[in-house]
């Protein structure tokens, strides 16, 4: 996937989340049930999730895959690309 088809894909994924958040405000304001506000909720954590995964495998496709040369892979980059990983994952 192209770079600027990611950015495209987040900021879209970004602007639906802000509309579901808009739409939990509302709910609470109209005295919605508990269950249904949660529901919602899941709804972001999951879109929230899923555009994270997205940006950690642009991440990590551009930070070991754009080798120009056929030397060996910094092990420093490779570190910084596993820590990233590791704290998204937390």
């Amino acid at each position: 996937m192209a770079v600027q088809d990611s950015k495209k894909k987040i900021i879209n994924r970004l602007r639906t989340l802000k509309g579901h958040i808009s739409g939990i405000e509302k709910m609470i304001e109209d005295g919605k049930e508990c269950e249904e506000i949660l529901i919602q909720i899941a709804a972001i954590k999951s879109s929230i999730h899923k555009i994270g995964t997205i940006i950690v495998e642009e991440h990590a496709l551009e930070c070991l895959l754009k080798e120009e040369t056929d030397e060996p892979m910094d092990k420093e980059k490779v570190k910084k690309v596993i820590k990233t990983l590791i704290n998204y994952a937390k």
